[in-house]
């Protein structure tokens, strides 16, 4: 669902910035975004009623902490109504290492990203999550190696953000 919200070059200006560093404190973003603080932080309040910034988070290196094995699971439904997917996507929410779940249009139903830390790691995965719900087919791919990853949006390409 898209939101209608007017977005001006200030608000862009405190997106991007906190997409690029959530930690800078409200000193910095004022002085970068060329307000006082005190109307760049109603811009920041409003922004997060509005629901555009949904939280702030600190990003992990995966490799790190000894996540470095990302599987993309496609799954076809052994259903399609209402009762199996309520199931399947709260047997999925269960599953900590399943960070991303879509649902999907095409051959797969959903798709499913999963960090883990090893091939016996996901193993434990995929069985629990074969017995969430009944499954048509599961197909597992194993990322070779991350080309590009990022957490901000591009900002400057909506028309509505100029």
């Amino acid at each position: 669902m898209q939101k209608n919200l007017h977005l001006d070059a200030a608000d862009k200006r405190i997106l991007t910035l906190l997409q690029a560093d959530a930690g800078l404190s409200l000193a910095e973003i004022s002085e970068r975004v060329g307000l006082s603080q005190t109307p760049c932080w109603k811009r920041i309040r409003r922004l997060e009623a509005e629901g555009v910034i949904l939280g702030r988070v600190a990003l992990l290196d995966r490799d790190a902490i000894g996540l470095g094995v990302t599987a993309f699971v496609a799954v076809k439904a052994g259903a399609h109504d209402e009762a199996w997917l309520t199931r399947f996507s709260a047997g999925v929410a269960q599953i900590p290492e399943v960070v991303e779940l879509y649902r999907m249009a095409g051959d797969t139903d959903y798709l499913l990203k999963v960090v883990c830390h090893d091939i016996a790691h996901y193993d434990r995965i995929y069985r629990r999550l074969i017995q969430v719900a009944p499954m048509g087919d599961v197909s597992s791919s194993f990322a070779m190696e991350q080309m590009k990853a990022t957490t901000e949006l591009p900002l400057s390409e909506l028309p509505h953000l100029s």
